[in-house]
């Protein structure tokens, strides 16, 4: 039996096997090295052409798995209706923006810019009215994490590549992410589809709409050099086909919890992957950008209802009025909130006075929290 231990990123009272940490390990690297493959595919293709591929061999990895299962594929027009929003949102333009902005400024510019999308997520949502409750915790975590990210990529040393319009694409493109992962929580969360069937048929909506664009923006010959075929193909398969895959199961077997911390550790790997493949120095700078983003995971993994856990465990008084709350309680609350995150509709509540349409109660996690992110990538 798989020796298990506490995730050590964050407060989820889950515990991760030895597999699930390599699965951990395994999405971050793909994800991490994904701005690394956009720059080398930059060198023969254009940006759409780049998203477009992308896009449609990551479709072709996901729909065999769908499937190979026998899940059902999603129904009816307005559900697909939400699928072409969040695809056009989350997938086709942020991509496409993000490959024009690497044509002008560094990988690195880009991973700070990327690297604002968690507060470009609680803007939207509060703006819409869809979370006005921000935790101390969380607004602490989500700053130190986006200094950590700025620290470890110094911005500064190319301070003009982010005020041009290849940095304001870049800002654009977590922006996108942030209203993708809003409008996610409110509109495809908690309808029982299973992640898997949301990121293929997102994905596919995402190829048809750049299907749409290629005769006018992605026409241009590519240059077939190696290094750009063998990258593009990289980021295709491996770092959004593959990644997904993993993120889904990381999701079914781990929680959401545990499987939104990968995204932190995005910057991290990158600058590792600068040091052991490229060459590039580890400076004190980085390394003190990587503990700032180690300690924003450790704060926004934090939960509510953890938190009072540990204060009944304590003596103190948690609950609705002040009443003690059982630690079982506590888990069983946990619990509950992975299987409405992960879809399974044995455990989805009905329609009542305080729960709109979309499926998503008031009283449901924050949008644009661990919960709602099934579906997206780092890049």
């Amino acid at each position: 039996m798989a020796r298990l231990a506490r995730s050590p990123l964050n407060g989820d009272s889950r515990r991760v096997s030895r597999s699930g940490l390599a699965r951990m390990a395994a999405l971050a690297l793909l994800w991490g090295s994904g701005f690394l493959w956009v720059k080398l595919a930059l060198r023969g293709f254009s940006a759409v052409q780049i998203v477009f591929i992308r896009l449609l061999l990551a479709f072709l990895v996901l729909a065999p798995m769908v499937l190979a299962r026998g899940l059902p594929w999603p129904r009816g027009r307005r559900i697909w209706a939400h699928l072409f929003v969040v695809a056009l949102v989350s997938n086709a333009v942020p991509f496409v923006l993000i490959g024009m902005a690497e044509e002008t400024i560094g990988s690195n510019v880009a991973g700070v810019l990327n690297a604002t999308t968690p507060i470009w997520t609680l803007l939207v949502a509060f703006a819409a009215g869809v979370d006005r409750h921000v935790t101390l915790p969380k607004a602490a975590g989500l700053t130190l994490g986006f200094l950590g990210a700025v620290v470890l990529f110094a911005p500064w040393q190319a301070a003009n590549e982010i005020a041009s319009p290849g940095g304001l694409a870049g800002l654009t493109a977590a922006a996108c992410y942030g209203f993708g992962f809003v409008y996610t929580g409110r509109f495809l969360a908690g309808r029982g589809i299973s992640p898997l069937v949301l990121s293929a048929s997102q994905l596919g909506a995402a190829t048809v709409q750049l299907a749409v664009v290629m005769p006018f923006a992605g026409l241009t010959p590519p240059t077939w050099r190696v290094d750009a075929v063998a990258s593009l193909l990289i980021l295709s398969v491996l770092g959004t086909g593959l990644a997904f895959v993993i993120n889904f199961r990381v999701i079914e077997e781990d929680g959401p919890t545990i499987a939104s911390t990968v995204t932190y550790l995005v910057p991290v790997v990158a600058v590792l992957l600068g040091w052991l493949v490229l060459g590039e120095s580890v400076t004190a700078t980085m390394l003190a950008g990587i503990v700032l983003i180690l300690g924003g995971v450790a704060l926004t993994r934090r939960h509510p209802a953890e938190l009072a856990g540990r204060r009944d465990r304590h003596g103190g008084r948690s609950g609705v009025g002040g009443e003690r709350q059982h630690p079982v309680a506590v888990e069983a609350d946990l619990a509950h909130r992975d299987e409405l995150a992960l879809g399974r509709p044995g455990n989805l509540p009905q329609p009542g006075p305080d729960q709109p349409a979309g499926g998503v109660r008031r009283d449901d996690p924050p949008f644009g929290s661990d919960q709602h992110r099934i579906v997206g990538g780092a890049s």
